[in-house]
């Protein structure tokens, strides 16, 4: 077994903490050894279907034991696990699967038929008669790579982001320590299975020996049940967006004790309305809130601990995972302290790379922030047309990208509404043949892209306003929102 590296983590959990739970969803329990011996056993099946090391596997899995055991049982197999979005239409699965190869699917038994004609994984925990796993595990090196993450493209195609096992391990190692975990902790997150807050859930617990309790579905899209999912299995760290932290705030019903096993909520991938993190952190008193930032490329790379309620923006804070900031002028000259710039991260948490590109030493985030005397660093916003909803990264270009490809339309353009729930709400313009509605549309984008990037409302114009030289006026465009919002309020909608 190589060291440095996710299956040597596992490893060393089954030897230290063997018969401590690793994973527990409630009705069924895995302790760490058990946890190892069905990943190897995965990982052997996996090699009988012909995956090699360095192969990519699709997980077509909601949260629960069967994705943590798959995660794991594909790194076992020395391949490279892809988690896949169970919500995404057709073309856009078709598109993961084809661009980075996908030689195998580990798949929950209704999702299979989604990935017909390929070789699939239903039963990932099951012990088949007369296979004893593999003899030991594939032996990987640490910057050889352990998952890929698919985020939004701006050419309207999705976008492979390639992590090594030093990559997630930087991260991992960082948090379980800075986050004190313990084999005491119960770990939860209500992020789906590809969405990167996930990594957290998946590994830390195993760097610490603790208990991760994988949070349903249900558990994301509906407040109540993530309050009572909380209270019922004891969660210590809870980790989200702040949209969700919003919902909990506001529909959870947070009863007048909070929830007396929490002893921290941490939250990344939007800005938390300050007003709305203090009541948030007044209804769970004691709970210490922490703010991550970093880009899927870059896993966390800062973070800023609260110590009271905010009065104002709240930092990113100071680096993290071994990361070195910094900031620069449009032509790649460091900025002062004091200074905005677009924020650059170096270190040994920033991806390999994107599938199908050369290797990157840094990458440069596309956000402007700035860096205070004390060293803390702070958030302005983006710098191109990328935004966060929901938590989500999104590309605008992405979305026009298939507005474009509906039958009749001539031409699209996406615009963020600033949304106090969800960050930033996606409002569409389009123009088109005669005959084609904003229901044609919607209905094409339902069929293209994942819900938090389906545009809501889309308006049909005539034509859209246009600058001196030719280009579409996004400025005009999104000062077009709200009579638009107020024109399909009074008639109902126009979907």
């Amino acid at each position: 077994m190589t060291s440095g590296t996710l299956t040597g983590l596992l490893a060393t959990a089954a030897a230290v903490h063997g018969d401590r739970i690793a994973v527990d969803d409630g009705e069924t329990a895995m302790t760490y050894a058990e946890l190892r011996q069905s990943a190897t056993r995965l990982g052997g099946r996996l090699g009988a279907l012909g995956v090699r090391p360095g192969d990519r596997v699709g997980l077509l899995l909601p949260k629960g034991i069967a994705f943590v055991v798959a995660a794991h049982g594909v790194l076992a197999a020395g391949a490279v696990y892809v988690p896949l979005d169970l919500s995404a239409p057709a073309e856009r699965l078709a598109a993961v699967l084809d661009d980075c190869g996908v030689r195998a699917v580990v798949a929950d038994p209704d999702e299979a038929d989604r990935v017909a004609g390929m070789p699939v994984v239903t039963d990932p925990l099951a012990a088949v008669p007369g296979d004893p796993g593999v003899a030991g595990q594939a032996v990987r090196e640490p910057d050889d790579a352990a998952y890929i993450l698919y985020t939004s493209g701006s050419t309207g195609r999705p976008k492979g982001v390639v992590l090594s096992h030093r990559n997630a391990l930087a991260f991992v190692d960082w948090a379980a320590d800075y986050f004190a975990v313990t084999p005491d902790d119960r770990i939860a997150s209500p992020a789906p299975p590809h969405f990167d807050l996930t990594v957290f859930d998946l590994f830390v617990p195993v760097r610490a020996g603790a208990r991760v309790v994988p949070a349903p579905p249900e558990v994301a899209a509906f407040p109540v049940e993530a309050v009572d999912f909380m209270r019922e299995h004891g969660i210590t760290l809870w980790y989200a967006v702040p949209s969700q932290l919003i919902m909990l705030s506001t529909r959870g019903g947070l009863p007048a004790g909070g929830l007396p096993a929490l002893r921290a909520v941490l939250y990344a991938g939007e800005v938390f309305p300050p007003a709305r993190l203090a009541t948030l952190m007044a209804q769970l008193d004691g709970v210490v809130f922490h703010n991550l930032y970093g880009p899927t490329e870059t896993n966390v790379c800062a973070c800023h601990t609260l110590t009271g309620p905010p009065d104002g923006p709240v930092p990113i804070g100071v680096p993290a995972s071994g990361a070195e900031l910094s900031a620069h002028a449009d032509d790649g000259t460091p900025v002062p302290d004091g200074a905005p710039g677009e924020l650059w991260v170096r270190g040994p948490s920033v991806m390999r790379g994107y599938w199908g590109a050369d290797p990157v030493a840094l990458h440069r985030t596309g956000d402007t922030a700035w860096r205070d005397g004390s060293g803390r660093w702070h958030f302005v916003g983006r710098r191109d047309h990328q935004v966060k909803s929901r938590g989500y990264r999104i590309e605008l270009g992405d979305v026009e990208a298939a507005l474009l490809t509906c039958p009749g339309v001539l031409e699209g353009v996406v615009v963020a509404v600033p949304d106090e729930l969800i960050t930033n709400r996606l409002t569409a313009f389009v123009t088109a043949t005669a005959g084609v509605t904003a229901a044609d549309v919607a209905a094409h984008c339902a069929r293209v892209l994942p819900r938090h990037m389906a545009p809501d409302p889309i308006t049909v114009v005539d034509a859209l306003p246009r600058t001196s030289t030719g280009k579409v006026d996004r400025t005009a465009v999104a000062a077009r929102h709200g009579a638009a919002r107020n024109a399909s309020a009074q008639n109902g909608g126009d979907r």
